[in-house]
C-alpha cells in the first residue's frame, strides 16, 4: 500500500512556486494546466473544475469551448464565470539563433515558445492575446455576461490584467492604470499582489475603484452640505458659499496631489483654529498667491500659478472655530479618491439649499453614462486606433519603421484634435467619462511608440495631448457650469497623478 501524493512533495510556498515556473519554456499548451493548478494553490483559491461539456456547467474550466462568429470552434485556456477569460502564452528568455552565434554560442534546438521576453515582438504577441481573449469573452453565451476581466498570462513571467467593469464588452482597460497593469510572477511575493489575484479569481467586481470613490465622494459632499448649511445661517449668500467651498475643496485637492506643498493647506488651516478672526485673511493671501504663482507668506512656500477662473475671487467669509474645525475635517480625508464622474452632482447638491435634502440620491451612475459615451465617441476612435496599429504592423513588417511609428503618431494627433460638445452638460460628468477614456486610449497610444527602439516618449512638441480644452460644454445654470470646470480639471489631475 503506498503513502498518499501529497506525502511526496513538499508544501507549494511563494517561494517555490516562483522558483519552479520561472525557468518554464517551450510551448504554453505543455505548462498551463499545471501552472493554474500551482497557481489557485499559491493563492489559496479553489483549482479549475473538470470539464462536463456542458456549457451551462462548465462554469470555472481550462480549455472552455466557445463558437467564434465564423463558426469555428476555440478554446478558452482558462475561463472563470462572472470573473475572468485568461489567455496563456509561453515566453522565453532564450537568445534567438542569430543572438547565440554573435555571443558565439553553440547552437541550441530550444522552443522560445511565444517570443522572447522584452522584444517588440513579445509584447505584439501579448496584445494580439488580449484581443483573442476579448473575441472569446463575446463567444460566450449571453447568461454568462462579458467577464470584468481579462488575463494574459505569460507563463513563469507574468499577467496582464484588464478590465470593464460596466461589462459591456467594449472597452477593457489596463488595470488599475497603464503603468501598472502587468504583474510579474516575483511580484507575488508581495501579499497585496496575492489579494488583488484572488479578487480576480473570487471577487472581480470588489476591485472596482469606482466603489471606493463612490463612498469618499458621497462623505465628501456631506461634510461640505453641513459646512455650507452653517454658513447660511451666518447669513452669508448661498452664491458666495458656493464660490468659498469651490476654492477651499480644489485647494484640499490639490494639496494630495502635490500640486501644493504636502499638508500646506491643512496645516494652515490648523494654525488659525485659536486666531479664528485672521482665518479669512490667510485663506485669502494664500488664493490670490495661487491666482499668479510665487512666494506665499501664509505658507512660507513658493506655490505654482492656478491659471483659470476659480481664484479670480480670492475672498474667505469670516469663520467660527466650529466652521474651522469643518473645513480641516474635509481637509483631512484623502481627496484624491473623489470620483469626478458623480463629484460635480453630489458638490451641487451639497452648495444648493433646495437640493441639500437629497444629497447623494440622485445622480447619474458611470454605467450609465458610458451607454451613451462608449458608442458614440470611444468605440469609434478605437477602431481608428486597431487600424492605426494594423497599418503600422504592416508597415514594420515590411522594415519601414519610421513609417510605422509615423502611423502612431498621426493617429496620437487626430485624438488630441477631437472635440466633443455637451449641449446641455449639467456639473460634467458626460464629460468628464468621456476625456477620463480618451486619456486611458492616449496611454495605449504612448505605450505602443515607446516600443520603438530607441523611442522613449512621444513626441509632445507643443503640449501635444489630450487635454479639457478639447471638452465643451453648454449649460445655462452658471454654478453647474463652474463646477463642471472644476471636475473637468480635477478629473484630468487625477489620470497625471
Amino acid at each position: 500500500m503506498y503513502p498518499p501524493a501529497h506525502l511526496f512533495r513538499a508544501p507549494l510556498t511563494v517561494n517555490t512556486f516562483i522558483e519552479k515556473w520561472r525557468a518554464s519554456g517551450a510551448s504554453e499548451r505543455s505548462n498551463y494546466a499545471l501552472f493554474f493548478a500551482d497557481l489557485t494553490a499559491v493563492l489559496g483559491v479553489p483549482p479549475p473544475d473538470p470539464a462536463t461539456g456542458s456549457l451551462e456547467r462548465d462554469g470555472y474550466t481550462i480549455d472552455r469551448t466557445v463558437t467564434l462568429e465564423s463558426g469555428a470552434t476555440n478554446y478558452v485556456d482558462l475561463y472563470k464565470r462572472g470573473c475572468f477569460v485568461l489567455e496563456a502564452k509561453q515566453g522565453s528568455d532564450a537568445p534567438a539563433p542569430d543572438e547565440r552565434a554573435a555571443l558565439g554560442l553553440t547552437a541550441e534546438k530550444q522552443r522560445r515558445g511565444t517570443a522572447r521576453r522584452g522584444t517588440r515582438s513579445w509584447e505584439t504577441a501579448m496584445q494580439k492575446a488580449k484581443g483573442q481573449a476579448r473575441r472569446y469573452a463575446g463567444a460566450l453565451p449571453e447568461a454568462d455576461g462579458w467577464p470584468p476581466f481579462l488575463v494574459v498570462c505569460d507563463v513563469g513571467y507574468c499577467f496582464d490584467l484588464y478590465a470593464d467593469f460596466a461589462r459591456q464588452g467594449k472597452t477593457y482597460v489596463a488595470f488599475p492604470d497603464q503603468q501598472s497593469y502587468r504583474i510579474l510572477i516575483e511580484d507575488l511575493e508581495d501579499e497585496a499582489v496575492r489579494e488583488t489575484l484572488r479578487l480576480v479569481w473570487a471577487d472581480p467586481m470588489a476591485l472596482d475603484p469606482q466603489r471606493r470613490a463612490v463612498a469618499a465622494t458621497r462623505e465628501l459632499a456631506g461634510k461640505l452640505a453641513r459646512l455650507a448649511r452653517s454658513l447660511e445661517a451666518d447669513g452669508h449668500a448661498p452664491g458666495d458659499v458656493a464660490d468659498f467651498l469651490m476654492r477651499a475643496l480644489f485647494t484640499m485637492f490639490a494639496e494630495d496631489v502635490k500640486l501644493l506643498p504636502e499638508r500646506s493647506f491643512t496645516g494652515l488651516l490648523d494654525r488659525y483654529r485659536e486666531n479664528v478672526a485672521n482665518a479669512p485673511k490667510a485663506l485669502a493671501s494664500l488664493w490670490a498667491t495661487m491666482k499668479t504663482g510665487g512666494f506665499a507668506g501664509v505658507l512660507g512656500e513658493d506655490v505654482r500659478h492656478f491659471n483659470g477662473y476659480l481664484f479670480a475671487d480670492a475672498t474667505a467669509p469670516n469663520l467660527s472655530a466650529a466652521q474651522i474645525e469643518l473645513l480641516i475635517e474635509a481637509a483631512r480625508a484623502d481627496w484624491t479618491d473623489v470620483e469626478p464622474a458623480i463629484f460635480g452632482t453630489l458638490i451641487e447638491q451639497a452648495l444648493d439649499p433646495v437640493e441639500r435634502h437629497k444629497l447623494g440620491a440622485h445622480y447619474t451612475p458611470r454605467a450609465y453614462v458610458e451607454r451613451l459615451v462608449l458608442p458614440t465617441v470611444v468605440e469609434p476612435l478605437r477602431d481608428e486606433w486597431e487600424a492605426a496599429q494594423a497599418a503600422a504592423a504592416l508597415k514594420e513588417g515590411a522594415g519601414d519603421e519610421a513609417g510605422a511609428r509615423a502611423e502612431v503618431e498621426r493617429f496620437h494627433r487626430r485624438l488630441c484634435s477631437v472635440r466633443v460638445l455637451d449641449p446641455a452638460c449639467g456639473t460634467g460628468n458626460f464629460l468628464y467619462v468621456t476625456l477620463e477614456h480618451l486619456k486611458r486610449l492616449e496611454g495605449e497610444v504612448v505605450d505602443a511608440l515607446a516600443q520603438f527602439p530607441g523611442q522613449q516618449t512621444l513626441d509632445m512638441t507643443g503640449g501635444l495631448t489630450v487635454s479639457p480644452s478639447q471638452l465643451l460644454g453648454v449649460e445655462f445654470n452658471p454654478r453647474a457650469a463652474a463646477i463642471a470646470r472644476v471636475v473637468l480639471w480635477i478629473g484630468y489631475l487625477q489620470w497625471h497623478f
